[in-house]
């Protein structure tokens, strides 16, 4: 199977179920950001230390392709068979709140906002936070004119929530202190 199609060379892609679109589709920003945000967790794994974190990540990093082959398929269009498609993670936005829950137990308790860093497998979890929040903002865009499942949107805001958690648990057990924003 060769990687280069040579279709998109003129600046449009297919989409999953038929149809073509300009790569600057909303349709095709939305789903491009959840791979982005799935390539960021890919880093994440590569640099966290607890395994605990890592095997979630891994897990949600297979949630994300489900959600993509969502994104980049339209509705079904007249004449048109509508294509298989992975379940949605439905049960994965309350996995991931036991997990914050779980996590958060053994941190110390939030007094202010901390400035993003510390450990690099802490650093890359706010960093995955912050593609994922870009991620939520461009299938938000999708949403207003098309739609989206309400359980990628549901899904994509606990996951940024769980990333911040992450990140603080990642630190936290490299022993570093968080550092607050001080205005």
């Amino acid at each position: 199977m060769r990687i280069y199609t040579r279709t998109g060379d003129t600046g449009e892609t297919g989409l999953f179920g038929g149809g073509r679109t300009p790569k600057s589709d909303v349709r095709v920003e939305a789903y491009g950001e959840v791979d982005e945000l799935n390539a960021v967790l890919g880093t994440a794994v590569t640099l966290v230390t607890d395994g605990w974190i890592r095997w979630r990540l891994q897990l949600v990093q297979a949630d994300l392709f489900a959600i993509g082959a969502h994104l980049a398929t339209p509705p079904v269009a007249e004449g048109r068979r509508a294509p298989q498609l992975p379940p949605l993670p439905e049960e994965r936005p309350e996995e991931l709140e036991r997990w914050m829950d779980e996590a958060s137990a053994a941190l110390p308790e939030l007094r202010s906002f901390i400035l993003p860093g510390g450990s690099a497998g802490g650093a890359a979890l706010h960093l995955a936070r912050t593609v994922c929040r870009r991620a939520e903002r461009r299938v938000v865009a999708l949403a207003q004119d098309d739609v989206v499942d309400p359980a990628i949107l549901v899904f994509l805001n606990r996951l940024s929530d769980f990333l911040f958690v992450a990140a603080r648990r990642e630190n936290a057990l490299a022993g570093i202190t968080e550092r607050p924003w001080t205005p």
